[in-house]
């Protein structure tokens, strides 16, 4: 099992940002919610770990 990264993991995180926000150019509520959700489920499989998945949801919620 891996330790979840809590601290900023990522080289360009401003650059990631503009490439979600333009995932989502031009999209209705509800195709924007449908592409978080595919997002979600393939960063899931990414990740593969489950207790990992669970401490990034429970971070996520508070």
């Amino acid at each position: 099992m891996s330790a979840l990264i809590i601290k900023r993991n990522i080289e360009a995180p401003d650059d990631a940002y503009d490439l979600l926000l333009s995932a989502h150019q031009g999209l209705s509520k509800k195709e924007s919610d449908a592409l978080n959700a595919r997002l979600i489920l393939k960063l899931f499989n990414h990740v593969g770990d489950i207790k990992a998945i669970w401490g990034a949801i429970e971070v996520a919620r508070t």
